[in-house]
């Protein structure tokens, strides 16, 4: 395939908007963190250190993504995801996987910790990615995705459980899916998610918050009401850079599931379009990629890893401006967390190995 002017500079869009972005979260993680971090280690930097550390590790790991041979990643895309799933499983043996507030998602080793359901989330898509190449029948799918919700829904973890989800059915959508399968599919998930949500109070209690935010302001819509304050008092320009309120133990979660609140709250309307416009930028390219590659393999990798971005930017914002329940998902490349963070360079690795392709 001819290359077009703008194709073959693919590869440095998409680096350059994960730096760029990345590293703008960077700045908001130090300062949403600097009162945690100087009351809890006594090092206001301490946060902002160790995502500088991943981040660079991270960027490392892309360049070297994103010279592996596609044939190689083809040939070892059973193995790739076996491996996950092996580690899905060792993170639910207790004494093994770290459990906090009662959730079992994580592996510590010293002073690395490895989330398994992020390495999933790509291994998922390149075996998906090579399996749909051929085809395949819908019930054979939708075993695989059970399987894969099953050790998800064992941490438990719905916001991944949903991520995973919205990106193998996009994947097998645009395999070349029928309708009917289609339909089919929609109507098991949505039994299969009211059920999850009925079957939990916390999560019977999220949807009842987000139905009403008012109702328990100090107990189950404390979170979401924390956000709302947030978001308001950024008005149009912001508060100004450090002077949140929010950060000062008010808003849970404030440097991973809920930071685009400081951002909003400190950088008002304009600031958080201009974040919105750069992320859309590096999804743009993503999915240009996905559109001028002629490979199918390639064609579906590459989908599916723009669809990873694109569900989670769309969860974690649509979350904290109280458009859908809160779900604890991400915000891609600016949350704090080094599984997070590292696991989106390796999809850019692999998204700049396809441009290459291009």
């Amino acid at each position: 395939m001819k290359r077009g002017s703008h194709l073959h500079k693919l590869p440095l869009y998409i680096l350059f908007f994960g730096i760029l972005v990345a590293s703008l979260g960077l700045i908001a993680i130090y300062d949403a963190s600097v009162i945690d971090a100087y009351r809890t280690f006594s090092d206001k930097f301490h946060y902002v250190k160790q995502q500088s550390t991943w981040l660079i590790l991270g960027i490392v790991i892309a360049l070297i993504t994103a010279n592996i041979p596609i044939a190689w990643l083809k040939k070892n895309a059973a193995l790739l995801y076996g491996i996950s799933l092996f580690l899905m499983l060792v993170v639910l043996i207790p004494g093994i996987g770290s459990s906090f507030l009662g959730a079992r998602r994580w592996l510590v080793f010293g002073p690395v910790i490895i989330q398994p359901s992020e390495l999933l989330k790509i291994t998922l898509a390149i075996y998906l990615a090579k399996w749909l190449e051929r085809g395949i029948e819908i019930k054979h799918f939708l075993i695989l995705l059970g399987i894969n919700l099953g050790l998800i829904m064992l941490q438990p973890d719905l916001g991944t459980a949903i991520i995973i989800v919205g990106m193998t059915f996009m994947i097998y959508y645009l395999s070349g899916a029928k309708i009917l399968e289609i339909f089919y599919f929609c109507l098991i998930l949505l039994v299969a998610i009211s059920g999850l949500i009925f079957a939990s109070p916390y999560r019977m209690n999220r949807v009842k918050t987000f139905m009403d935010p008012t109702q328990d302001p100090l107990g189950a819509s404390y979170h979401i009401n924390q956000v709302l304050y947030g978001l308001g008092s950024g008005g149009l320009y912001g508060v100004g850079l450090g002077r949140s309120r929010q950060k000062y133990a008010y808003l849970p979660e404030a440097t991973t599931d809920s930071i685009f609140v400081i951002i909003a709250e400190e950088f008002g309307f304009f600031g958080s379009t201009i974040l919105i416009l750069l992320l859309v930028g590096l999804l743009t390219a993503s999915l240009k990629v996905a559109q001028s590659v002629g490979d199918k393999f390639d064609k579906l990798l590459a989908s599916g890893i723009s669809l990873l971005f694109i569900i989670q930017i769309l969860v974690n914002l649509s979350s904290m401006v109280a458009l859908i329940p809160l779900t604890g998902v991400p915000l891609p490349f600016i949350s704090y967390g080094g599984s997070s963070l590292v696991t989106n360079f390796i999809a850019l690795g692999l998204l700049i190995n396809i441009a290459k392709r291009v």
